[in-house]
Formats: structure tokens, C-alpha cells, sequence
């Protein structure tokens, strides 16, 4: 069962990044981000409260999260895309357990609490033409 999602949260641990084999082939890569869900609601002092917030596991499996691990940092703002999945699995006292993972297809960085931003070099033309113009 899986459901779209499109959420705001903080990122609440160092991120993680795994490799895993994939025979000869490049192998797959996962990262993973543990993130806040908060549902901010307006107060008359101008103040919010969290009503219902909730903690979530993010998986994004793709070539670059090496890169990204180091990208993205606890405490950061992130806008996650994706779908929700139900993930049924035993514990070790083999008690049927239930969590809710999001499967991202993208996690964009917001500009709260960033000091600084740096591009990498733009390609040259002669890495962007297509081969043969």
C-alpha cells in the first residue's frame, strides 16, 4: 500500500548513505534521513504550535547520495516528495510490527537557518553538446 506525500519537516539525525552490491553493475546506493513532519498552527500572539507532528524514516535511493550525505545536515529544512509505504517486519522477540517510510523522488533543501551557498563550475559546451553537432 502506498500513498502520495508531499511534506515539510527538519531533519532530526546525521544522515546515513549505504551501498549495496548489484552484481557487476554499479551498485545501489540509499540514502537515508530521519525527518520531523510538523504541522505548525498560527497563534493570536503571532507564535505557532505543532499540532501533530511526527517523525518519519526518508529513503531516496540514488548514484549521488554519497554527495548528498555530506549535503544535507541535522537540524535542516528539507521539502520531501514522494510516497508513503507501509513496511511490515518482525522484531527480535518476533512481534509483528507496522512502520510507515516515505520513499522520496525528491528532497529539496529550504533556506532556513543556510548561511551559504556554493555552485558547483558550470559544464563546458563541449560537455553539454550531444555527440555528432
Amino acid at each position: 500500500m502506498s500513498t502520495h506525500f508531499y511534506g515539510e519537516g527538519n531533519i532530526g539525525s546525521i544522515p546515513e548513505s549505504r551501498e549495496f552490491p548489484n552484481g557487476n553493475d554499479e551498485p545501489n546506493r540509499l540514502l537515508r534521513l530521519n525527518v520531523y513532519f510538523d504541522n505548525p498552527v498560527p497563534k493570536k500572539d503571532g507564535t505557532f504550535e505543532d499540532r501533530g507532528g511526527f517523525w518519519a524514516p526518508v529513503e531516496l535511493w540514488h548514484r549521488d547520495v554519497e554527495h548528498w550525505a555530506t549535503l544535507y545536515q541535522k537540524g535542516m529544512r528539507v521539502m520531501v516528495e514522494g510516497r508513503t509505504v507501509r513496511d511490515e517486519w518482525e522484531d527480535a522477540e518476533e512481534n509483528e510490527r507496522v512502520t510507515f517510510k516515505i520513499e522520496a523522488r525528491r528532497i529539496g533543501i529550504l533556506p532556513f537557518r543556510v548561511e551559504a551557498v556554493k555552485l558547483s563550475a558550470k559544464p563546458s559546451n563541449a560537455e553539454t553538446q550531444p555527440e555528432g553537432e
